[in-house]
């Protein structure tokens, strides 16, 4: 049985080429891993043997900080043009090219700064870490920080409130008469 038949998918009738009614489809159970959707007021628009091309699935990691991502895209670049770079000093050596040596040069460099552009994503990864904490261990103590800081603001914005409201009273800001 092959995946479409397992799915529910209108069977191909190899003689005709004909799909059979979605009616003549056998019933099968649902799948346990896909829930089972609402009503959808639009059935009457859609074709018998619909399907969707693709199902939304959750992403299996995180996506990368703002920084990290900024200093991976800048290194894949830069390791590009480096092998591209090196790819030409080598056809310009076959060539026997004038050009060769320069490119040569041109690599060498190339190389010295992709390098770089690797450790600058590695060591920038290790700065976010450090600087909000890795966000999969449950006592990470950035979010332990965090956490303390959210309550400070809360409760500087309390202490905040409670002042305008003394001073919205009347009387000289004096808390009571005389």
């Amino acid at each position: 049985m092959g995946t479409a038949e397992r799915r529910g998918a209108p069977a191909d009738d190899g003689a005709t080429g004909v799909a059979e009614e979605p009616s003549a489809v056998r019933p099968q159970a649902p799948d346990r891993d896909i829930p089972a959707a609402a009503p959808d007021t639009r059935a009457s628009e859609r074709q018998p043997g619909y399907r969707p091309l693709w199902r939304e699935e959750p992403a299996r990691r995180r996506r990368m900080p703002d920084p990290v991502r900024t200093a991976a895209v800048r290194a894949v670049l830069v390791v590009a043009v480096t092998l591209i770079l090196a790819m030409v000093a080598f056809l310009c050596t076959l060539a026997e090219s004038w050009l060769a040596f320069p490119m040569v040069l041109g690599s060498v460099a190339g190389t010295v700064v992709a390098t770089w552009g690797v450790l600058d994503v590695w060591v920038t990864r290790q700065v976010w870490n450090q600087r909000h904490g890795v966000v999969s261990v449950p006592s990470s103590t950035a979010r332990a920080m965090r956490r303390e800081r959210r309550r400070a603001r809360r409760q500087a914005r309390a202490a905040e409130r409670g002042r305008g409201r003394i001073g919205r009273r009347g009387g000289a800001g004096q808390l009571s008469h005389p």
